[in-house]
């Protein structure tokens, strides 16, 4: 498509992805060397075809996706339902993955891509005034909300699930909705955490009464609980706020959290160098989350401090690259875009580097960029090549 009447490129986030997606690559090969794994060879390819989507997306005006953005969300919740039909996939439990042409999909990826582009057209196209107003409009919103996040949630796929309502939120804190409104979500998400504690409550005295450890309680207690969460997702969060009453060896469920904190508590400043670390590996931290959801584990003990704070500073500028597109946007739906893609970043950031160094709960969430997975990395790269989209046709109004 032509892009006439295209401004400059923002070369920032566009550096900062690509020494990502080298660092990224290097922890993934030093992660598997041990085992002779080729994840970095998969890895590789999906880098080079997320740079094809990026410069694709950047070349194309972000008024395509406005025109045609019901077709993308219709077409990101059609794989979701796909997951229930004979192409999906059940791996650790878990039903994430469809297999089309032998190539896995992870369709929480696209759904995620599918929710912004529809919620930013339609916030785009309504006029948000007061609470009142607009409760048809925000009916509207909602049930687009619910579609995607509660397809994903029952999956189950908590961490992922965790993404819409943050992306959803941060949309409509910058439309003209009223203080009123965010302070009854507020008072819904205290309801809403009360309910999550009361639950995990009652699973560990369910477990102290029975006398069983969080293995022996498998799907023991989901079935009698009303709340819908799954015994695992309990376990993570007990072994976060309760570590030794339910794993006090550190054996079970903390095993990983613990590995990971012996990984960057040994990086030092430098790092033990590259192909040096020994957790990953050796296989203290298990090759199959090594190098996806502790992927910072590995370039915090190889590369240290130093590796580390490079890995942030890239973070930091590619948000505040998104966030300031977001200010010089030419039109409602590009700021909308570039904010909801900005803070889909920042949590899945924060998240994953706080549950390594155990600040938040084990929750699965991969890091942009450096952890192993087509899906995630080529979404990453298509959203990017979105902002990188609306700051280059920021002053085309035809």
């Amino acid at each position: 498509m032509d892009d006439g009447g295209a401004g400059p490129w923002d070369f920032i986030p566009l550096l900062c992805m690509i020494i990502l997606l080298f660092i990224g690559i290097a922890a993934i090969y030093a992660s598997h060397s041990y085992y002779g794994g080729k994840q970095w060879y998969a890895q590789i390819i999906w880098a080079i075809l997320g740079l094809l989507i990026y410069f694709a997306t950047a070349k194309i005006d972000y008024a395509f996706w406005y025109n045609n953005a019901h077709w993308v969300y219709y077409i990101s919740v059609i794989l979701l339902i796909l997951l229930w039909s004979p192409m999906g996939e059940r791996r650790f439990g878990a039903l994430r993955w469809i297999r089309v042409f032998g190539i896995l999909i992870q369709p929480s990826e696209p759904a995620k891509l599918g929710f912004l582009i529809m919620l930013g057209a339609m916030m785009a196209r309504t006029e948000i005034t007061t609470f009142l107003n607009s409760i048809k409009n925000l009916a509207k919103f909602f049930l687009v909300f619910c579609i995607p996040s509660v397809l994903v949630f029952l999956q189950p796929d908590l961490g992922s699930s965790l993404t819409f309502p943050v992306m959803f939120f941060s949309m409509l804190y910058i439309s003209n909705l009223s203080k009123k409104f965010f302070a009854c979500i507020f008072a819904c998400a205290l309801v809403l955490l009360a309910t999550v504690a009361f639950d995990i409550c009652s699973y560990r005295n369910f477990l102290d009464k029975k006398h069983l450890s969080d293995e022996m309680a498998a799907e023991k207690y989901e079935n009698r609980s009303i709340f819908p969460m799954k015994d695992y997702q309990r376990d993570r969060i007990i072994s976060f706020i309760f570590p030794k009453s339910v794993d006090p060896n550190g054996i079970g469920i903390s095993w990983n959290l613990r590995q990971s904190l012996i990984a960057v508590g040994t990086g030092g400043l430098r790092g033990k160098g590259f192909n040096s670390g020994t957790q990953a590996k050796l296989g203290y931290l298990p090759k199959s989350v090594a190098s996806s959801d502790f992927i910072f584990s590995v370039i915090a003990e190889e590369r240290g401090f130093a590796g580390a704070l490079i890995v942030m500073l890239s973070y930091i500028l590619i948000i505040w690259s998104g966030l300031r597109t977001a200010n010089c946007a030419r039109d409602r739906f590009g700021t909308y875009l570039c904010v909801g893609i900005s803070m889909l970043f920042l949590l899945h950031i924060c998240i994953n580097i706080g549950m390594t160094i155990g600040l938040m709960p084990i929750t699965g969430i991969p890091l942009p960029f450096l952890s192993y997975g087509g899906s995630f990395l080529l979404i990453c790269c298509f959203l990017q090549g979105i902002i990188q989209s609306i700051h280059r046709y920021q002053n085309n109004f035809t």
